[in-house]
């Protein structure tokens, strides 16, 4: 692979861009730019419209200005991210937006290039930032963390019945020298669970290292702050649709986006409501859309990808 080809196959990409009723002269933003290739079909569909992609990766930016070249004059990149959204469109003079749309998935390039240290099948130096100005990397939780504050983000963002047995193995294993690299790491949590377990489920360590990656790049937290904001950005009848690729993720948008269709705190036995609180607009997939049987086959890491999309109340009456 060449050092910046930024490969990515975008997850849901026809349902994505299918579900955000895309008018030509619409402004739409994508907040996880990554490849650019989800921003490539929504510019295709654009007339007079305006694409704006945030990403806060330095690679993704540098792949997606090349690959979305063609539509140089309605495309803004920003290099930011999509929790600071609001103050994005407020530097380009944007009060409301007609779409957004966010891809959660780590890219294929992120997991692909070995040197940011995403991936447990290479050994490289433990980074796993998504945004290179972060000054703290993976390995800084790995050996900073107490064994109960690890154990507790592998437990919750890893869902790891081993979590405790991981921790433990880690501590110990840092108390001897600082883990440094991808490779020791994996090594580290493959000992950690028991054999018969290593030979049926998946990789030993994707779990270990998805939960450090969670905890690093804050991503629920983000995810859980930011779309209240993303919706009241939306003009009437304008969307959100969201991918998401982990349990936690889906729950956090499942659960916004039922309390922005229904915000009413009153009891349930009112009679009427007294507190104010009024719709933001409504869920569109009461379950989330799935990839086809056709994506499956091509691209396994669609796997665990759902997408859920809501849309904002029309014009009041």
């Amino acid at each position: 692979m060449e050092e910046h080809g930024f490969v990515h196959k975008s997850v849901l990409l026809y349902e994505t861009v299918g579900s955000l009723n895309i008018k030509p002269g619409g402004i739409y933003v994508d907040g996880t730019l990554g490849g650019g290739g989800h921003a490539y079909e929504v510019c295709k569909r654009l007339g007079g419209g305006r694409l704006i992609g945030i990403d806060q990766d330095a690679d993704a930016i540098r792949a997606a200005g090349e690959r979305l070249a063609p539509f140089k004059d309605k495309v803004t990149i920003v290099r930011s991210n999509y929790q600071n959204i609001e103050n994005v469109l407020k530097e380009l003079n944007i009060e409301k937006v007609d779409g957004i749309y966010l891809d959660l998935g780590v890219s294929s390039y992120q997991l692909d290039t070995a040197s940011r240290g995403f991936t447990y099948r290479e050994d490289a130096p433990l980074d796993m930032r998504m945004d290179q100005r972060n000054p703290t990397t993976a390995a800084d939780i790995v050996n900073g963390y107490s064994e109960m504050e690890l154990f507790h983000i592998i437990r919750d963002y890893g869902e790891d019945n081993f979590a405790k047995n991981i921790a433990k193995h880690i501590v110990k294993a840092r108390a001897e020298k600082p883990i440094e690299t991808t490779g020791e790491l994996s090594e580290i949590i493959k000992a950690a669970i028991p054999a018969k377990v290593r030979a049926t489920g998946g990789h030993p360590a994707k779990r270990t290292f998805q939960a450090i990656r969670i905890e690093l790049n804050h991503e629920l937290d983000v995810l859980e702050n930011s779309i209240d904001t993303m919706i009241r950005l939306l003009n009437p009848e304008g969307r959100l649709s969201i991918i998401t690729f982990h349990s936690l993720e889906d729950r956090i948008v499942k659960t916004r986006f039922r309390t922005n269709e229904n915000p009413c705190i009153c009891p349930p036995d009112f009679p009427v409501c007294v507190c104010g609180r009024k719709s933001m607009g409504k869920v569109i997939t009461r379950k989330p859309i799935l990839p086809s049987k056709e994506e499956l086959e091509e691209n396994s890491r669609s796997k665990s990808a759902k997408l859920r999309v809501f849309e904002r109340a029309g014009k009041e009456e």
